[in-house]
């Protein structure tokens, strides 16, 4: 038998929001949170601008040792899961702990950590003395499900996922196959980056992957528009609390909506570039549809990848065409990004979140900066203003370095 998924609980930590509610309103509001970039110098590099955490203080969250052990990516992902886990009102001593496991992803893990020692080792002339011994603990990306894990006890399944911009739409997505099909009762599961770094941000730039529309911070990210010139680096993270559904209702919890289908593909085509037309993505929506028990004509709207590169956007709206006909053109189809810019390896948890709180409250956010027509991204991106409409059922897709593409689908209750 298949079990009901139900969410729960949502915690995110964004820039344009350091909480659910206020991340929520700004993207209604259409708030950009792209600004030059503080966190170093970026004189001598292309890019100068990023979507980067503002007014962060790991003090005002955690305890001076955690705060020391752990990096950025990986605070960012306790501070959302804290929130989200007081969203879900679980009762830890009432909950089998055993059965409630954590998937945290993040794409590319403790750049921020590599970078500051690599830079120890350089100054010491290669001399490796100076190399914390946490670095590594630092360092690889399975520490913020393991650290979360820890604080909590939860001892059901716990790992990372790693697949470039799907990661934490693939972290998902495996939480809900693991409640399905009985290994566990509550998943928390999300992601978490923060790379905008030296290394980071150069080694983006040097794959001319990234916006350099530095005197307009706040424009620059404008998926769908005919002059976008790549996406903007953003940081952050996204969790949410899965449940069965019947465990969720016996305890009484508050249920924002059933993750009731999804889509898993490959491209098979290229390191970066995405498969003409947009074919792996049109696949894994098919097949999130086709999970779910319904037909195209029922979803209500889509939260797209929308990452304001060339190939993307134009390859996603061929996606959206080929899965949904002539009705393409009346769903909003609308990009979160361009507010907070590209979150990597969180994009698909944050993006999930905005489309759960899209049913909860019957509001499409804008895709701002939405300017000029693209001839070949000529679908209705919601431009600017929010859109005012019920959601019964929206999908998240996410796509990501390496071909890997996602489909998640949510559903109101009935």
């Amino acid at each position: 038998m298949r079990r009901r998924v139900a969410v729960t609980g949502l915690g995110t930590f964004t820039p344009v929001g350091l909480n659910v509610h206020e991340t929520w309103k700004s993207l209604v509001d259409g708030k950009s949170g792209v600004d030059h970039i503080k966190s170093f110098d970026a004189t001598n590099f292309d890019t100068k601008i990023a979507a980067e955490i503002k007014g962060y203080n790991a003090a005002d969250y955690m305890d001076r040792k955690l705060s020391q052990r752990t990096d950025l990516f990986c605070q960012y992902s306790i501070i959302a899961t804290e929130e989200a886990i007081k969203d879900s009102a679980i009762n830890l001593e009432k909950i089998n702990l055993e059965r409630a496991g954590v998937i945290i992803g993040s794409g590319i893990g403790g750049m921020w950590t590599y970078d500051k020692q690599q830079n120890n080792l350089i100054a010491r002339n290669g001399v490796p003395d100076r190399i914390s011994p946490f670095f590594i603990p630092m360092l690889i990306s399975d520490i913020a499900a393991g650290r979360i894990s820890m604080i909590y006890g939860f001892k059901g399944p716990n790992y990372a996922t790693t697949s470039a911009c799907a990661t934490s739409a693939n972290a998902i997505i495996d939480s809900l196959m693991y409640i399905r099909h009985n290994y566990a009762d509550i998943m928390i599961t999300g992601g978490a980056e923060s790379v905008i770094c030296p290394m980071g941000v150069g080694g983006f730039n040097a794959m001319r992957a990234i916006s350099t529309r530095n005197d307009e911070p706040q424009k620059a990210s404008r998926p769908f528009d005919k002059l976008r010139d790549g996406f903007v680096m953003g940081e952050g993270a996204g969790t949410i609390v899965l449940e069965e559904y019947e465990h969720a209702v016996k305890r009484g919890a508050k249920i924002y909506c059933e993750l009731a289908g999804f889509g898993l593909t490959a491209d098979a085509f290229h390191i970066t570039e995405p498969a003409p037309n947009g074919e792996g993505v049109a696949s894994a929506i098919k097949l999130a549809i086709q999970d779910a028990g319904l037909s195209p004509d029922d979803i209500d709207a889509i939260n797209a990848h929308g990452t304001s590169t060339p190939y993307n956007d134009k390859n996603e709206t061929a996606a959206i065409k080929s899965v949904f006909g002539e009705r393409a053109y009346k769903i909003p189809v609308h990009s979160i990004k361009s507010m907070v810019g590209h979150l990597l390896g969180a994009a698909g948890a944050v993006e999930a979140i905005s489309a759960i709180l899209s049913i909860r409250d019957s509001i499409i956010p804008p895709t701002i900066n939405y300017e000029v027509k693209d001839e070949e991204c000529d679908l209705f991106y919601a431009p600017n203003n929010a859109v005012k409409m019920n959601v019964n059922h929206i999908i998240s897709d996410n796509s990501g370095f390496g071909g890997h593409n996602t489909a998640i689908l949510f559903s109101k209750l009935d």
